[in-house]
């Protein structure tokens, strides 16, 4: 057992939020608790859970985690819970190195070798995917997610949906499973249809095809289509969660580490999914602990199914990507469409600390994109 003796958080580009706890006897854990576009929210909440946890016991992870859930009165939300996955990763990170032993022991073990992956292709405003598709084939991809549409109005032209099919269909020529991604900026007048428009081409999934505020709207669409639906990177806990199970609209469960409370929520929310036969497919276009956090829960989940990867993704603007920060970016390699399991230690990546506190000297934290329509509305982005 040791005492946590201190917590620092560092913003790092591209868009990144690391956290770093120390116990008392000089173990180290580090942690991910990146909020897109929220980054200055989520450090305050860090300042404070820091000296309320400052002289816990480290090995004490769930205990921390129901404190920082149920004596806040307030509770949930994309601030606290992403503040609590910093703390939560580290911690488990900090535990598994201590006893020598990669988290996913910790978790049961493992239930399987390799992993499926995939990576983004397209942009905010996708264009032509077709090369950008081939490239990822040479990395050892197999399948890809892209952006459905730009920016949309609630009632468009349907000749706005014409650009998705042929994206999909370019995609699929080259042998290539492609999931499309609604990113919640199609209304359902749109929604349903281009759902029936993209049905024919078999789409692996269509992700967030109403934003999860509308869950009748959802429910509605899965009645209309035999795509499966992903949905679950603006959930952020088991009781967000439970609603879409038992309603039984989602069929593929994203739930993002970062934003739902750490790797011991992701575990939770992940045998809920199973016992309502729905896949687990983690979101993840962030950080490399992060990915690695989600990659020790994926190996111990029997209903895994595909693990989202930011190689490349179109936000890694600055030069960083997901190999950096870390001393062994090897780890990553795509092979078929599939990455190894991570053989070290806790996390299985080792943080390079010197980038990690050069680069977040000075960093600004990323500010979210929008979408102005031709009326001047505000879009959904």
């Amino acid at each position: 057992m040791g005492k946590i003796a201190s917590m620092e958080y560092f913003r790092v580009p591209p868009r990144w939020l690391f956290v770093k706890i120390v116990d008392e006897d000089g173990n180290v854990g580090w942690g991910e608790a990146s909020l897109e576009g929220h980054t200055q929210a989520v450090e305050g909440c860090l300042d404070a859970w820091f000296e309320r946890y400052r002289g816990f016991e480290a090995d004490d992870i769930e205990h921390i985690w129901q404190m920082s859930w149920r004596t806040t009165f307030y509770r949930g939300g994309p601030v606290f819970m992403s503040a609590l996955s910093g703390i939560d990763i580290a911690l488990w990170d900090l535990k598994a190195r201590k006893l020598g032993v990669p988290i996913y022991q910790l978790l049961g073990g493992k239930v399987r070798d390799t992993l499926k992956v995939y990576a983004w292709i397209g942009g905010d405003r996708p264009g032509d995917v077709e090369v950008q598709a081939k490239a990822r084939q040479e990395q050892g991809f197999l399948s890809v997610k892209m952006n459905g549409t730009e920016d949309l109005g609630w009632l468009d032209s349907p000749s706005a949906l014409d650009d998705c099919v042929e994206r999909v269909k370019a995609v699929r020529a080259l042998g290539m499973d492609a999931g499309v991604d609604f990113h919640g900026r199609v209304h359902l007048p749109m929604a349903k249809q281009l759902a029936k428009k993209l049905e024919p081409h078999s789409p692996m999934f269509i992700e967030e095809p109403l934003l999860s505020e509308h869950i009748g709207g959802i429910e509605t669409l899965s009645k209309l289509t035999s795509i499966p639906i992903a949905l679950g990177e603006r959930l952020h806990s088991r009781w967000d969660v439970r609603p879409f199970l038992e309603k039984g609209v989602v069929d593929i469960l994203q739930p993002d580490v970062c934003h739902v409370g750490g790797i011991s929520e992701l575990r939770r929310i992940a045998a809920m999914a199973e016992a309502y036969d729905v896949a687990l497919a983690p979101h993840c276009p962030l950080g490399p602990i992060a990915l690695a956090a989600c990659v020790q829960v994926d190996l111990t989940c029997p209903n895994f199914a595909i693990q989202e990867m930011s190689l490349g993704i179109h936000y890694n603007s600055t030069g960083q990507d997901l190999t950096s920060y870390h001393t062994n970016p090897e780890v990553w390699k795509v092979d078929k469409g599939y990455i190894n399991i991570l053989k070290g230690p806790g996390l299985g990546i080792e943080i390079d600390e010197e980038e990690v506190r050069r680069l977040s000297k000075d960093a600004s934290a990323w500010v979210s994109p929008g979408f102005i329509g031709p009326g001047g509305e505000i879009r959904e982005w």
